[in-house]
């Protein structure tokens, strides 16, 4: 599918704020993604770990590595470049499992791995775990193989998409858990919802936007799909952006900032709904550093209509507000 053009090129100026070059020291960085509350999480461990037999993703780990959790306070600035951030660490200490996501749920932190190993009936890796936020372990559970994203909502719904692995099965996995390619969960791990709306291959986007609303983009149709009402029974409708291999999705409902797809991650198209189920691209744009270079190769993530970026240890926040005002 040929990416449908937009009006022009716009570069924006992007100004980081918080810079968390001196809470990484020493660590090494898992994931960096938005909470329900507007705060930041980022995932750390102090020692990557190996693969298994050079490919393979080690879920149980030979050691007991230690997690750090930062969760980031932003308070958006009416100066660009004058933010603070208040930022709080709890580590997470004595754990095997290879956690990949974090995210708030309630007054607790989730962590998730994204891969799971089946070893055979009832014998299988437990992925997800509820910790205090001392650290404690509290309840653990099966999310599933193959996670693409984990989000979480106010009312403790937990939302997995799953790429292709977890849809069409690995690590032991004939059936997987994620074969319809996105589920919700509630706090302990029992099932709400089981996509059937819509052909899922591979996730690539996930946006849970509330309780009663989520998007998420998917392969092979490359269509978006709106999830409204209740979890249990959500009514689903679908938007064509006429793009291809997008990994983003930020959205207020009208418009939408999506990337450009498999060969150009670091740049974006704002579109509009402007006819029922199309949408029409307006401009292209890309984030330009203060020293001048594009902000490339870096970790983004979406919540509703608020987008972070994540390069060299800073973070960049920015909303449709900002970008289509």
């Amino acid at each position: 599918m040929k990416n449908k053009q937009a009006t022009g090129l716009r570069r924006i100026m992007a100004f980081p704020v918080t810079d968390l070059t001196e809470k990484l020291q020493g660590w090494n960085m898992v994931s960096v993604q938005l909470g329900y509350d507007d705060r930041t999480y980022v995932l750390l461990i102090d020692e990557v770990p190996e693969r298994d037999r050079g490919a393979f993703i080690q879920t149980e780990l030979k050691r007991s590595p230690t997690y750090k959790v930062l969760i980031v306070d932003l308070r958006l600035p009416a100066e660009k470049g004058d933010g603070e951030a208040r930022v709080r660490e709890i580590l997470i200490e004595g754990e095997t499992f290879h956690y990949s996501y974090v995210q708030p749920l309630g007054e607790e932190l989730l962590l998730v791995g994204a891969r799971s190993y089946y070893y055979g009936r009832d014998d299988y890796d437990l992925n997800a775990a509820v910790f205090s936020h001392e650290g404690r372990p509290l309840r653990r559970f099966l999310l599933g193989d193959g996670i693409q994203d984990v989000q979480t909502t106010p009312g403790r719904l937990i939302w997995t998409s799953f790429f292709d692995e977890g849809v069409f099965g690995n690590y032991g996995w004939e059936r997987p858990v994620g074969e319809s390619g996105l589920i919700a969960w509630d706090r302990s791990g029992i099932r709400v919802f089981t996509n059937s709306e819509a052909d899922i291959a591979d996730c690539y986007a996930l946006n849970v936007v509330s309780d009663e609303q989520v998007w998420f983009y998917y392969y092979t149709d490359f269509k978006l799909c709106a999830l409204s009402g209740p979890a249990d029974r959500p009514k689903a409708s679908f938007l064509d952006p006429k793009r291809s291999g997008s990994a983003s999705v930020v959205t207020d409902g009208y418009r939408f900032l999506m990337d450009n797809g498999y060969r150009e991650r670091d740049r974006y198209t704002l579109m509009r709904q402007e006819k029922p189920g199309q949408l029409v691209p307006r401009e292209e744009i890309i984030f330009i550093k203060e020293n001048g270079e594009q902000l490339r190769n870096g970790i983004a993530d979406a919540r509703g209509a608020k987008m972070l970026l994540f390069e060299e240890a800073k973070l960049y926040a920015f909303s449709l507000g900002e970008l289509d005002g």
